[in-house]
C-alpha cells in the first residue's frame, strides 16, 4: 500500500523581498511624518516671540546670563558688570554669537547665534531700562550713502592698524585679534565703534562724529559689495600671503621646469 504524500507547493520568495518591504514601510512612515510636521508647522504662529516684553527680557537674562553677569547686572568673577553698557552692546554681543560665552579665553569668538532677534531685543530693552547706555542710531547713519572716500581715509587712519587696510582682520598680542569686517552688518559696525567691544577702543562723538561714523560704515559696505579691482586678493593680507604665493607656486614652478628641462636634455 503506497502512502500518499501530497506534494506541497512551495513558492520561494526573493531574497530582496524583505528589504523591499522594509524600505517601502520606511518611505510611507517618513512621508506621513513629514506631512504631519509640515501641517503642524503651518498652523503654529510664526511670530510668537514678537510679543516679548521687558519682563520677558529680564527672565531670559536671569536664566541665561546672570551666572556670569549677576542677577542685577552687578557682574561677578566670571563676567563684567553691565551697568551702562546699553542695549546696543547687548545686540552686538548676542547677535554675533559672542555671548553667551563658550569658554574663557583671550577674547570671545564669533559663533552661531543662540537666541532669536526678538529675545535679544527683549534682553536689551530690560538692560536699557535698568541701566541706560548707548542705544540704536537713526536709520540714515546705517544707509551706506555717506562719503565713501572720506570714510576710507578715516578707516585707514583709525582702524587699519588692527583691522587691515582692506578690513580683512589681523592678529594682535597675547592671542587676541581684530576680526574681519567683510561680512559685518552696518549696525554692528556702528555698535563696535560706540561700545568698544573686546580690545577695540570707544569712538565717541568727540573722536568720530555721527556723520564720520556714517562715512566709515559706507566705505566698509562699499568694500563688501564690490570685488577687488586688482583681481585675486589672496585674502587681502598683504605681502605675507603674496610672498608665500610667489615662493610656493612661482619659484616652485621654475624649479619644476628646470628639473624637467635637465631630464629631457639627459
Amino acid at each position: 500500500m503506497s502512502s500518499k504524500n501530497p506534494r506541497q507547493k512551495s513558492g520561494r520568495r526573493s531574497k530582496w523581498a524583505a528589504a523591499a518591504l522594509i524600505g517601502i514601510g520606511l518611505l510611507v512612515t517618513g512621508g506621513v511624518y513629514a506631512g504631519a510636521s509640515a501641517a503642524m508647522a503651518a498652523t503654529e504662529p510664526t511670530s510668537t516671540a514678537s510679543t516679548l516684553t521687558v519682563d520677558d527680557g529680564k527672565k531670559l537674562f536671569q536664566a541665561n546670563c546672570a551666572t556670569c553677569h549677576g542677577m542685577n547686572l552687578e557682574g561677578s568673577a566670571d563676567g563684567p558688570s553691565l551697568y551702562g553698557v546699553g542695549e546696543l552692546a547687548v545686540h552686538f554681543q548676542m547677535s554675533t554669537g559672542r555671548m553667551p560665552l563658550q569658554m574663557q579665553g583671550p577674547q570671545a569668538p564669533q559663533k552661531p547665534v543662540q537666541f532669536t532677534d526678538d529675545q535679544i531685543a527683549a534682553i536689551g530693552k530690560w538692560i536699557q531700562s535698568t541701566s541706560p547706555g548707548p542705544s540704536f542710531p537713526s536709520e540714515d547713519v546705517l544707509d551706506g550713502k555717506g562719503d565713501v572716500a572720506n570714510g576710507a581715509e578715516l578707516f585707514r587712519t583709525n582702524c587699519a592698524m588692527c583691522h587691515n587696510v582692506a578690513a580683512a582682520g589681523g592678529a594682535l598680542t597675547e592671542g587676541k585679534y581684530a576680526p574681519a569686517l567683510t561680512h559685518t552688518s552696518a549696525l554692528n559696525m556702528y555698535a563696535a565703534m560706540v561700545t568698544g567691544p573686546q580690545n577695540m577702543p570707544v569712538f565717541n562723538n568727540m573722536t568720530l562724529t555721527e556723520e564720520e561714523k556714517r562715512d566709515v560704515i559706507s566705505a566698509l559696505l562699499y568694500l563688501q559689495e564690490n570685488d577687488s579691482p586688482g583681481g585675486w586678493s589672496l585674502g587681502s593680507l598683504g605681502p605675507v600671503s603674496e610672498g608665500l604665493f610667489i615662493w610656493i607656486f612661482g619659484i616652485g614652478t621654475l624649479i619644476g621646469l628646470t628639473v624637467w628641462i635637465t631630464a629631457k636634455s639627459n
